[in-house]
């Protein structure tokens, strides 16, 4: 854990923009800093932030967190010599959501630009934490949005009762992924599941 940024005075009568976390950390959702970023944090509540509203089948939900290590399998399988760099910037392309939640995307659309650049600083300051680049390069950005609307045609057909029809028509062509990975990746896990899970891939990959 890197010590905390002094904390900012907070005019009285000010509305609170900023989240404790369970770690101590108090993140400041307008001006996010890289200083108020922990790893378990993270885990802990995209293991606890449910995909799709929670409109999906099984006995728990289907977390951010799953969802995310699901969307990096499906990288790694387009692009197996895809560096550890590479493989942590898409495990972690939802990692906001541990602050904001999971908007479903009407709702994104609704909203606006304001969820964007909030999500946007967010991310940023994530990236920077982890010594990743905060603007990514093209081609990996192209890479995660067709990983992660591959692992959303799974969720949707297998999990949240869209016809194959449907899911093509919002989420394109299904991902060629192995009937193991899919009956693991697709089987809801408990919360503490979830966040063992991720963290252990992220420790994997921030070895290297």
């Amino acid at each position: 854990m890197i010590a905390a940024r002094a904390e900012k005075p907070v005019k009285k009568g000010a509305p609170r923009a900023w989240q404790r976390m369970l770690s101590g950390r108090r993140l400041d959702l307008l001006d996010p800093s890289p200083l108020d970023v922990e790893m378990e944090d993270i885990a802990h509540g995209l293991a606890r932030v449910a995909r799709w509203n929670g409109q999906t089948k099984g006995a728990h939900i289907f977390s951010v967190a799953q969802h995310a290590l699901l969307v990096e399998a499906i990288a790694r399988i387009k692009v197996p010599r895809l560096d550890a760099a590479a493989r942590l910037a898409v495990l972690l392309h939802d990692a906001p959501e541990y602050v904001i939640g999971d908007m479903i995307s009407p709702f994104k659309a609704v909203i606006g630009d304001s969820y964007k650049s909030v999500e946007a600083r967010l991310l940023s300051a994530i990236h920077l934490r982890f010594g990743l680049s905060p603007k990514l390069p093209d081609m990996l950005r192209n890479l995660i949005k067709a990983a992660d609307q591959g692992a959303a045609f799974l969720e949707a057909t297998r999990l949240a009762g869209f016809e194959t029809a449907e899911a093509r028509r919002f989420f394109g062509r299904p991902p060629r992924i192995s009937l193991t990975l899919e009956r693991d990746y697709l089987t809801p896990w408990p919360a503490g599941t979830a966040e063992a899970r991720f963290l252990e891939r992220f420790a994997k990959l921030a070895r290297h």
